[in-house]
């Protein structure tokens, strides 16, 4: 019996690759301020990056295709008074976003269709709450305009940005500074990274600790903690000798971890981005030039290393697009924007394959941009999966194989006829050879009258069938106006 000693996987050979400098967005003062946020935000239309402002707080919004250089005076949206710390793009609409800043608020932001042609100063609200500033801002990740922030009063809110009321305050839960916060797959549940070295699993509409784990990582440094799709918590961290951690909780029981592992003694917090539909985890460290990646599984030991994409730059933050926003015919699983000095950089993830077909299990359902509650129907206590959509629809064949018919070669022969009296090849042509071909270019003219009313008969069939469908387009058009002008 042989031992496995590799482990079969397809994300194995995942390949990171940066885009060509003229798909990078070039000259962009990314921001300075000391804060381990991702300073960087994506979805399929947009790309958000806080940049460095004087006199208060601003971000960039790009259009997704205007890459190359950002002239110094496009517009931002600066309507905060202190700098911008995070900011997360709603998961239900891609126009709108929310910012949380230095000045205590946290302001929601409608964006233009087609980007910004003028600052943004107005947010469509303002929630005001917390007392010192708001570091975290984090979308329900199921129900339509519930908002959650966290700031460095220790408190979380939880806000109907649709109503711009309060709908939840968790002031008593953390003694100190929190450090990041994750919603679970349907938004019941939510866990917490603080500065008392704890993660803690809240039900936010009981106001209640479901489970807490002291010391998950001894270190002083920043943590985070992550749900997983299956329940899990993912933690990063740093040792009591200052190595790098990640580690895997179940919150039932939160005394051991399932997997624990350790890096390196770089000094970078560790910002996780998780894959449900694939079950990878992304760990990127800010001031690293390196993205490692692991696949999580159901059997020990759970937490499997897969590769590193290493660069020369170091990232001073990064965002991720969703699934919804990648190119499917690429075999693209996901897709980072690194922020550096200056610019900001995509770096496509893909996983090779030969076949140019759709790959189904790269791409099982992924959560879609249409809400599964309203507001009202999360606070009177129910939950809601993610509405899946397929990405099927997204796919586009890499090849256009579209059908080439040389005319000449069905109807004809290939060479001139020849005429009567000339000479046939003499002895020096091959016999075989000589023969075909005299047989082929008989054949060829005694079926070409028969080929060519084939032909014609294809071509009356078709032009027929196109003035049938043109006829029921039309009276398609016409139902769909009077159903769009209320009158049927």
């Amino acid at each position: 019996m042989f031992r496995k000693v590799v482990r079969q996987s397809k994300f194995r050979h995942v390949f990171g690759q940066p885009v060509k400098n003229d798909q990078c967005y070039e000259d962009i003062r990314v921001s300075r301020v000391t804060w381990d946020s991702t300073f960087c935000a994506v979805n399929p239309k947009f790309l958000a990056v806080i940049v460095e402002a004087s006199g208060g707080g601003a971000f960039l919004v790009l259009p997704l295709s205007k890459t190359g250089r950002i002239d110094k005076a496009y517009p931002t949206v600066c309507g905060h008074t202190g700098p911008v710390l995070d900011i997360d793009w709603c998961p239900h609409n891609d126009e709108v976003i929310a910012s949380g800043s230095e000045d205590c608020t946290v302001m929601v932001w409608q964006i233009p269709e087609n980007g910004l042609v003028s600052p943004l100063t107005e947010p469509v609200v303002v929630l005001e709450g917390h007392t010192k500033r708001v570091g975290i801002v984090t979308w329900h990740p199921t129900a339509r305009n519930v908002l959650l922030s966290a700031g460095c009063d220790n408190m979380v809110l939880i806000w109907n940005v649709g109503t711009a009321e309060e709908l939840y305050r968790l002031d008593s839960l953390h003694p100190d500074l929190i450090y990041n916060v994750s919603w679970n797959r349907n938004g019941s549940l939510f866990c917490t990274a603080c500065k008392d070295k704890s993660v803690r699993v809240i039900d936010p509409r009981r106001g209640t600790l479901v489970a807490e784990r002291e010391k998950a990582h001894e270190g002083a440094r920043p943590m985070r903690a992550i749900f997983l799709a299956d329940g899990k918590v993912f933690t990063t961290g740093f040792s009591r000798m200052s190595e790098r951690q990640l580690a895997l909780w179940d919150p039932e029981n939160f005394g051991e971890p399932m997997a624990l592992q350790e890096l390196d003694s770089s000094n970078g917090a560790l910002l996780p981005f998780y894959d449900p539909d694939t079950n990878v985890v992304y760990v990127c460290g800010k001031g690293d030039s390196s993205i490692r990646y692991f696949e999580i599984t159901d059997e020990p030991p759970y937490l499997h290393f897969l590769n590193t994409f290493t660069s020369k730059e170091p990232q001073r933050g990064l965002g991720s697009m969703p699934k919804r926003g990648l190119e499917v015919s690429k075999c693209e699983i996901a897709r980072f924007y690194k922020l550096h000095e200056r610019k900001c950089e995509p770096i496509v993830m893909t996983v090779p394959r030969k076949s140019d077909l759709f790959q189904d299990d790269l791409y099982p359902d992924t959560a879609g941009p249409e809400a599964a509650l309203e507001a009202e129907e999360w606070v009177s206590g129910r939950d809601a999966s993610p509405i899946l959509i397929s990405l099927r629809e997204a796919y586009v064949p890499s090849k256009q194989r579209d059908l080439k018919v040389n005319r000449r070669n069905v109807l004809s022969d290939s060479r001139p006829a020849a005429a009567p009296g000339t000479p046939r090849p003499g002895p020096s042509a091959p016999a075989a050879s000589t023969n075909i071909a005299t047989l082929s270019g008989s054949l060829a003219r005694a079926g070409e009258a028969g080929k060519l009313e084939e032909v014609m008969q294809e071509l009356q069939t078709l032009r027929a069938l196109v003035q049938e469908q043109g006829v029921r387009i039309g009276r398609l058009e016409e139902q769909l106006g009077r159903i769009e002008n209320g009158d049927a």
